[in-house]
């Protein structure tokens, strides 16, 4: 049975590349015709292939709305929020969680940190687009147009000297930072207060969130800030690969 299993598995990852023929199906297992057949026909039961009119096999609608469902009924936040307080624990710094929602990112999660000194978030509040380190993660990783479009019809504050000043420097921050993985906030928006953000992955591989570590000047500066950048990317690849279902790489720290 397990073998079978294993077999029937094999399938839908051959079938992922296009439409495959009864004998395509057989060779590529290994088994005869009949024992592909059969395989086959079990999958088809269940939705999750599809015989095309010549013949052919494909992934079956079955397998798109299973695969719908499980990724509408994840919830990143309670998957990520025990690497959060990990974190937290770690560095003692304010941790936060962030998701893209339209033309704005909030945070919908937060732990704070353990120093006197803290700064001020709220889970549900819209984060400074231009400057923030989770909201320049996630946008970094849309596509390009989408970029163009939005940095075209954002505003562009000047918090501090720090701030981003227009588009096109936006656009080039995103730039970087879609090709370095990770973004920092130095006194953008606040003088005294530095972040460093990494981004959350789903299935997909496309950023479904972002977490950062965040601290006031007095506590944290910004070199000391940045020494904590591995471990933020460690946490967050850790969260991306629990939310997403994948197993760790054999060369994953």
């Amino acid at each position: 049975m397990s073998q079978s299993v294993e077999r029937a598995l094999q399938i839908l990852p051959a079938l992922a590349k296009g439409p495959a023929g009864l004998g395509d199906v057989a060779d590529g297992l290994g088994v005869h015709k009949s024992t592909a057949l059969r395989l086959l026909r079990t999958l088809h039961a269940h939705g999750f292939v599809y015989r095309q009119p010549d013949g052919r096999y494909r992934l079956g609608a079955g397998l798109f709305a299973l695969a719908a469902e499980a990724v509408e009924n994840l919830d990143v936040r309670e998957v990520a929020h025990p690497h959060l307080v990990e974190l937290n624990r770690l560095t003692g710094h304010t941790v936060h969680l962030a998701l893209h929602q339209d033309d704005e990112v909030v945070y919908i999660d937060k732990v704070d940190s353990r120093y006197p000194v803290r700064m001020y978030s709220r889970i549900g509040r819209p984060v400074p687009l231009t400057v923030a380190a989770v909201a320049k993660v996630i946008l970094a990783d849309l596509p390009e147009a989408d970029r163009r479009s939005l940095a075209a019809r954002i505003e562009y504050p000047r918090y501090t000297a720090r701030s981003t000043p227009d588009a096109d420097a936006f656009l080039t921050e995103l730039a970087l930072v879609r090709r370095q993985g990770w973004a920092a906030d130095l006194g953008g928006h606040e003088e005294a207060l530095n972040c460093v953000g990494a981004p959350v992955r789903g299935p997909g591989g496309r950023v479904v969130a972002a977490m950062s570590v965040s601290a006031p000047g007095v506590v944290a500066g910004p070199d000391e800030l940045l020494e904590l950048l591995p471990l933020v990317r460690r946490s967050a690849d850790t969260i991306s690969r629990e939310y997403s279902g994948s197993e760790p790489s054999e060369d994953a720290p």
